[in-house]
């Protein structure tokens, strides 16, 4: 159940916080290290696909705390902070060398730090929504 519960609330949180994050607060920045030929209009965005995206990831964070039977808040925060890197450093750099979506390194390494706090926010949500669990 507590896999359930971190997907579905992480998933709500990576949505919400990646609006805030790169829809609001880094769009200005990012604009100029983005090739935004290749972005959809507001008005044409796959919304079905979004969701499923932030669920997938959130789903990837939660069986990574799990696995590594995270506890707290620390833990939540440090392998959320850890996956987030990883997994933003991996696509970011692979997207960079292969195509011109990413126009520069700085592009990489603001996307990469911004990734690594949201992903460390929703490890702590995760393992928040998971609550104490019962002993036996």
């Amino acid at each position: 159940m507590k896999i359930i519960r971190g997907t579905f609330f992480g998933g709500i949180a990576f949505f919400f916080l990646g609006w805030l994050v790169w829809g609001i607060l880094l769009a200005g920045i990012m604009e100029s290290m983005y090739n935004p030929a290749l972005n959809r209009p507001d008005n044409e965005m796959i919304w079905w696909a979004m969701i499923v995206s932030n669920l997938t990831l959130a789903l990837m964070v939660t069986l990574i705390l799990n696995w590594a039977s995270a506890k707290g808040v620390m833990d939540g925060l440090k392998i959320g902070a850890i996956v987030g890197l990883l997994y933003a450093l991996s696509v970011d750099l692979s997207i960079f060398s292969m195509t011109t979506t990413i126009n520069n390194l700085t592009g990489v390494i603001i996307d990469a730090l911004a990734y690594t706090v949201l992903t460390a926010i929703i490890g702590l949500v995760v393992v928040l929504t998971w609550g104490k669990e019962k002993v036996a």
